[in-house]
Formats: structure tokens, C-alpha cells, sequence
């Protein structure tokens, strides 16, 4: 099967090269969509600037669990119905946090069409936990 590939590849490397760049586009467009993706330390700078406030989009019991210094809990289902609250941060990037950086993306997106600056915590609390850095209860 490889080697059909393979061979169907070489014979066709027009096909395949235009495939190659279409499925490179698409995914960059759907990375772009749910705003900016940041490091872990990016986050940090921005936090420590005062210039972004983490919103944790998990639910309140895993937000209990542990979270990032001063995150703020809205649950993902109800960050849209929320926002009036979030305006007093407006001047300011929203960080979307969730588990695993699935679905912050999502919810920065709705947030940047709502009129925030908006952007994600790549890998989510996981990515924060693999760095060692530190949860607060």
C-alpha cells in the first residue's frame, strides 16, 4: 500500500504537490481562526505586564482542582452569556484556558467576533503542568 503511494506520489507530483500546499493552507486558516495560540511563557509575560487576564473555561470542579494564579472560572458553556462581565477587561487579551487546548479555540474565536482581543493557551492547564509551573486550589 506504502509503495503505491509512494510510486502514485512520483508519477503524480503535480496532484501531489498541489494537495500537499491546499492541506497546509487549511490548516493554517483553522489554527488562525480561534486567534492567537500563546506559549506558556508568553502567557506569563502577558500576565505579568498586566496586559492579559486568564479566563479558565473548564468546569468549576476542575477549575477547583487547580488553576492558573489568578484565572477567572467561566465555564465554556457560559462564557458567551457572560460577557458583560469581561468588559471591564477589554483593553486587554483574554487567554482562553481550557484541560488540553481543544476547545479554547472555539471560545477565543466567539470572543474575538464579540470584540475582544482574544488568543489560547497552547496545550491548555496540561502544557502549564508539563512546565512545571504552578496550579493554585
Amino acid at each position: 500500500m506504502v509503495a503505491n503511494l509512494l510510486e502514485f506520489a512520483t508519477t503524480h507530483y503535480l496532484i501531489t504537490g498541489a494537495f500537499v500546499i491546499l492541506l497546509g493552507t487549511l490548516i493554517a486558516y483553522e489554527l488562525s481562526k480561534g486567534g492567537k495560540s500563546l506559549s506558556t511563557g508568553e502567557l506569563t509575560a502577558l500576565v505579568n505586564a498586566d496586559q492579559g487576564v486568564v479566563i479558565d473555561v473548564r468546569s468549576a470542579k476542575d477549575y477547583a482542582a487547580g488553576h492558573i494564579v489568578g484565572a477567572l472560572n467561566f465555564p465554556q458553556d457560559k462564557v458567551l452569556t457572560r460577557t458583560a462581565e469581561l468588559q471591564k477587561y477589554k483593553d486587554k487579551t483574554l487567554i482562553i484556558v481550557d484541560a488540553m487546548g481543544q476547545h479554547a479555540g472555539s471560545t477565543a474565536r466567539e470572543l474575538l467576533k464579540s470584540g475582544f482581543k482574544a488568543a489560547k493557551l497552547s496545550g491548555g492547564v496540561s502544557s502549564w503542568r508539563a512546565d512545571n509551573l504552578p496550579l493554585v486550589k
